[in-house]
């Protein structure tokens, strides 16, 4: 063997295609996108029994969410402030802050396996107790914990590398939560990195991927509210992009900029909030039971069913279901228990849209159902690609690509009319703030 031989062998052992060491990163890699699946199937299953615990109890007495509720919100509170700090919120806001922090320590605070778990425990009990709430949000965080921890595990030296696995834990999460593989990239693009780095495109890509796979695998090929043949005719039906885009728009930058707001609210009852959290959630709780009451029990809970009983057209909620609902998910986040915002603004807009298809009798209503959801989901997240492919994605319907990112996009300007800040942005920083208090 020539020298030149020799060189080109030892270049050959030092490639990454034959190194141990690499490919034992990969398969663990790889295993992590796999449990980020199981982990989100078993939390959806979980969160369906929740849901449907609460509705047989106050089917049985409609009063008795006066008395669940409070205790729920009340103990949901109590155990995010004892047993499991680090896991209040959405869940999305931690870990755009996680990916803003250096210290690892502080970023385990976030995103450890005990976090995780909280998180699933305590969304799964606001669920029970009539919160209007979603898990979306939170396998989001779920998902980068569970890489977080692998990262841990392969001892990544480079701080670059460790927050390239949380956004794609975060990206896996989205995906496999909504069986929506496309809408995990561009939600990992445009909204939990306003950076996305070469480095961390390959391993966002893959660990969608494999967890699309794992979850198609289990659950089969099916879209979150159906396959909806919907289609929005050029002309005077467009007359529902304008009307869902500027409402949806309103409405959601209104939610947002309540969220904002709330998470440091001034005055007397900003410091009640401060001083008596576990009573002010008990508050909030009996708020919901009040308001679940006063609208036929249609508030409680993801809202994922209302939703698809619109987008299916065959929904007999009452006219106000949209405001009842909207005042639910505030009042449920504002509370301060652990959940997300993405379903029940879904169903928000779903509300918004069938209100709207009322006034125009020439645009088809299921087409405008959903004009109405991604509208306002658009406003309230402010990432109109994001809402747009999911709304696409969930009901299997590309013919309405074009009007669904034209309402998405003018619900996005009219909404950074009323809220300046994006809602996940503004909370990440207002987070991050709050975390360094408590460290000085």
């Amino acid at each position: 063997m020539t020298r030149s031989q020799r060189k080109r062998l030892r270049r050959l052992r030092r490639s990454p295609l034959l190194s141990v060491r690499v490919w034992w990163r990969r398969l663990v890699f790889w295993l992590g996108a796999v449990i980020v699946s199981l982990v989100a199937i078993g939390f959806a299953w979980a969160a369906n029994v929740a849901d449907r615990i609460f509705e047989l109890l106050v089917w049985v007495e409609p009063h008795a969410a006066l008395a669940i509720c409070p205790l729920g919100f009340a103990a949901a509170v109590a155990l995010t402030k004892t047993a499991f700090p680090g896991a209040q919120g959405s869940g999305i806001p931690q870990v755009i802050a996680s990916m803003e922090m250096a210290d690892p320590a502080r970023v385990r605070q976030v995103l450890s396996l005990r976090v995780a778990v909280g998180k699933i425990l305590l969304t799964l009990l606001g669920l029970a107790s009539g919160a209007s709430i979603g898990r979306e949000g939170p396998t989001v965080q779920v998902g980068a914990a569970i890489m977080q921890a692998l990262g841990q595990r392969l001892a990544l030296p480079r701080l670059a590398e460790q927050r390239a696995l949380v956004l794609a834990g975060g990206a896996a999460g989205i995906a496999a939560a909504f069986n929506t593989p496309l809408a995990g990239i561009v939600f990992a693009i445009e909204e939990l990195s306003h950076a996305f780095e070469e480095r961390a495109s390959g391993i966002v890509l893959t660990a969608v991927i494999i967890a699309g796979i794992a979850t198609l695998a289990l659950m089969g090929n099916y879209s979150y509210f159906g396959t909806v043949s919907a289609v929005l005719p050029v002309g005077v039906a467009w007359e529902a992009v304008a009307a869902c885009g500027v409402l949806g728009g309103l409405a959601g930058g209104l939610f947002a900029n309540l969220l904002i707001w709330s998470s440091r609210m001034p005055g007397a009852v900003g410091r009640f909030m401060a001083r008596r959290p576990i009573v002010f959630a008990a508050l909030c709780g009996l708020a919901i039971g009040g308001v679940g009451i006063a609208s036929g029990n249609v508030t409680y809970g993801t809202g994922y069913a209302q939703a698809r009983a619109m987008v299916a057209g065959h929904s007999d909620l009452p006219a106000q279901f949209f405001a009842w609902k909207f005042a639910a998910s505030a009042i449920s986040y504002v509370s301060g228990i652990p959940g997300g915002i993405f379903a029940p603004s879904l169903a928000v807009g779903a509300g918004l849209g069938r209100s709207i298809a009322h006034w125009l009798p020439a645009a088809p209503p299921g087409a405008v159902v959903l004009l109405g959801m991604v509208g306002y989901f658009s406003g309230v997240v402010q990432a109109p690609i994001t809402a747009t492919v999911i709304v696409m994605e969930m009901t299997d319907n590309q013919r309405m690509t074009i009007p669904l990112l034209a309402t998405s996009m003018l619900a996005f300007g009219i909404s950074r009319l009323i809220c300046r800040r994006p809602l996940y942005g503004a909370l990440a920083k207002r987070f991050l703030a709050a975390m360094g208090r408590r460290a000085g």
